[in-house]
Parts: C-alpha cells; structure tokens; sequence
C-alpha cells in the first residue's frame, strides 16, 4: 500500500507516494516515471522525516524531472482516429485508412503501409474500438510467441510461464509472486528490440524476484545494451501509450 505525500518547490506542489519495501534495509530510491508521478521506495520501518528529508534533498532534481515529463505529454494530440492519421505498430509508422461499408461490422488488418478499418458507421468510437481490439489481438499473438522463444533460450525457465495482458500507466510489465508475466498491450507499438528487453526483464524474475544486481546481471546478460531501450521507451511512453 502506497502513502501519497506533497513536495513543495518554488510556487510547485509535487505530490509522491511513498512505497514500503521490504527489500531494502537502509536506501531510499527515488523515481521519476515517464509520467510525471513520482514514486519513492522506502524500507518499510523507514521514519517519515527520513523519507521527507531525503525527498526534499532531492527536489530541485525531482522537479526539473516533472517538468520535463509533462512537456513531452504537452505536445501529444488525442487521436483522432480519421483517415491519414499515423499509427504504431512494432516500432514502423502507418496510415490509418478507415472505409465504410454496410456489410462489414467491424474489421481491421495490415495492407501495405496502411491500417485498413472496415466500419459500417465512421464514428471515432466505433473506428477506436476496433484498433483498439487489433492491438490487443496482435499484442497477445507477438508476446506469447516471444515469450514462448526467450524462455527456450533462458536456462532457469522449464516452461513458458503464463501472462496476460493489463493496460498500465506506469509500467510496461510486471511478474507476480506466483510467475505469471504481465504485459502492456501498448508495448506492441515499440519497436522489436524494446519489446524483447521487458520480456527478458520479466522472464529475469522468474528467478530474481527484485532488482538486485544479479537481476540487472541476468538481463544485461540476456538483452545488452538494455539500457538504451529503456532509455527509448521512457522517451516516447507518451506517444506509444496516446490512444
């Protein structure tokens, strides 16, 4: 359970949550999400005057981070969801090509450089339900069969472990305590490579159920330079997740 608190910079209230734990025994780690919230981790037995100390130490970095998320989110346009509006899929660009029919209820598929919708009624809801419903179809297929490829590779993987996936606004994936991996249907518009860095990070805690460095170990090992894809990812979160 996450406790919510407010930073106060300059004429700024920042809010942050404050995460017990258990892992940690004496640092606090400090986050800024691509978002813009601010999560920061705690020994769970951690004084609340530490934490704040530690927070408001940190405040001038923190709000300079804040800052810089909610630009990036300023220039991002709801879509629309017309014709000749750009959509993502596996890192490529295409053009959103919606067509009316009154025989076709809904369909959506790849033809060339373009998404073709097939409507019987152009209404944005009705033309955004059905992208939506591609991704989550195409999402499902690509990770299973990624996850189905990396733990064949990976050695302390008997099977491919189950997931699902789950919109989220923070995070890409997760693996629960019971082994199941969790995926963003949103990562599907990332490139490949970035995809397969949250794979083998989830599939990394299959065996490391933290973010110790052996975990880091174990992923740099299975995925170099996952540093740069992290780093892309966190850069265009806004665009990926705009919907």
């Amino acid at each position: 359970m996450t406790a919510q608190n407010i930073l106060t910079y300059g004429n700024e209230q920042i809010p942050y949550q404050v995460n017990p734990d258990p892992r940690r025994t004496t640092r606090i780690a400090i986050h800024v999400e691509p978002d813009g919230s601010v999560i920061v981790d705690a020994p769970p037995d951690q004084p609340d005057e530490m934490v704040h100390k530690a927070v408001h130490k940190r405040a001038r970095w923190i709000a300079d981070h804040v800052a810089e998320a909610k630009d990036r989110y300023r220039h991002v346009h709801p879509k629309s969801y017309v014709s000749g509006e750009q959509v993502l899929y596996l890192g490529r660009r295409y053009m959103l090509k919606v067509v009316q029919s009154d025989t076709t209820k809904g369909t959506a598929r790849l033809h060339g450089n373009r998404l073709e919708v097939t409507v019987q009624s152009k209404d944005p809801r009705k033309v955004r339900g059905i992208v939506r419903a591609w991704y989550r179809t195409r999402a499902r297929d690509y990770f299973a069969r990624l996850i189905d490829q990396k733990s064949k590779k990976l050695s302390w993987i008997d099977q491919p472990p189950p997931f699902r996936l789950l919109e989220m606004s923070r995070q890409w994936g997760s693996c629960s305590p019971q082994g199941q991996v969790i995926l963003n249907p949103h990562l599907v518009k990332a490139p490949r490579e970035c995809i397969e860095y949250v794979v083998v990070h989830e599939l990394a805690h299959l065996k490391h159920h933290d973010h110790s460095p052996e975990f880091f170990d174990l992923v740099s090992l299975n995925a170099p330079g996952w540093e740069k894809q992290k780093r892309l990812l966190d850069r265009i979160v806004e665009v990926l997740t705009n919907d």
